[in-house]
């Protein structure tokens, strides 16, 4: 199995802190040594950094924590690889352009069975059955959706009903974004944490790390963290059940 990473919040702001205990999980504290990427939106734009290495001793890891991209959304993903060789085109995240906005997926689980979804519009460049789903589940909105609809939300829900599908194909928890909003998904294990104000400290389990989120925020700031599991020991996170999905706008639960 791999693990999700991903981030709303309201104001630009880094993900070091979550991304340093993830990492460590990519080879060190965890076997999930196949790869990693992790893509920021900037507007409309969006930048990502990928890796098949062991993301705890990649040298473009090192590069991203050291170098605090402030984004509102963001998705990063660690690898074990069980479909498709370990490189770079099976690397998460995958990114397509839908209506003019890059839209964002990771993917943690297994798939069986899938070799029926046949995406017409969308391609899988790689050879996993996280990217073929991506793209299966891009021509589905696609098909309903010609034209981008006023209500993005809604777009996100239909996501939402479309990895019911999926889930009933294995194992399926997942992470979507167009940058504006974020869709969790979970199968099996996901969680996910709100911080508001009044902020406090956090201890990372994988990496020796604390942070005073009171001094790096201010009172009006909200910052959602989505993971595989939780990342601080000394924090309450709330556990998606099986078939739920949470959708994430600037930080806040919809």
């Amino acid at each position: 199995m791999c693990e999700l990473l991903g981030m709303s919040a309201n104001v630009p702001t880094d993900i070091c802190f979550s991304f340093s205990g993830l990492l460590e999980r990519g080879g060190n504290t965890g076997p999930h040594k196949d790869g990693w990427g992790i893509t920021f939106y900037e507007g409309k734009g969006c930048r990502t950094f990928k890796d098949p290495e062991p993301s705890y001793q990649s040298e473009i890891a090192k590069l991203v924590k050291a170098y605090p991209i402030k984004s509102v959304s963001v998705i990063s993903h660690i690898r074990q690889g069980n479909r498709g060789r370990v490189c770079l085109e099976n690397t998460h995240p995958f990114t397509r352009e839908l209506w003019g906005r890059e839209i964002t997926y990771a993917h943690n689980g297994q798939l069986s069975n899938y070799h029926d979804l046949k995406p017409e519009y969308y391609r899988p460049v790689g050879n996993t059955d996280s990217e073929l789903a991506f793209c299966w589940l891009l021509d589905k909105i696609r098909e309903k959706y010609p034209q981008r609809p006023s209500n993005m939300a809604s777009v996100f829900r239909y996501a939402a009903k479309l990895s019911h599908t999926l889930r009933e194909k294995g194992v399926f928890n997942m992470l979507l974004t167009d940058g504006v909003f974020v869709l969790a998904y979970c199968t099996n294990n996901l969680h996910y944490i709100t911080r508001r104000a009044p902020f406090g400290k956090a201890t990372l389990i994988d990496a020796d790390m604390v942070v005073d989120f009171q001094q790096e925020t201010t009172p009006n700031d909200v910052v959602t963290v989505i993971a595989t599991r939780p990342l601080t020991n000394d924090e309450r996170w709330q556990k998606m059940q099986p078939g739920e999905f949470a959708l994430f706008k600037m930080g806040e639960l919809m």
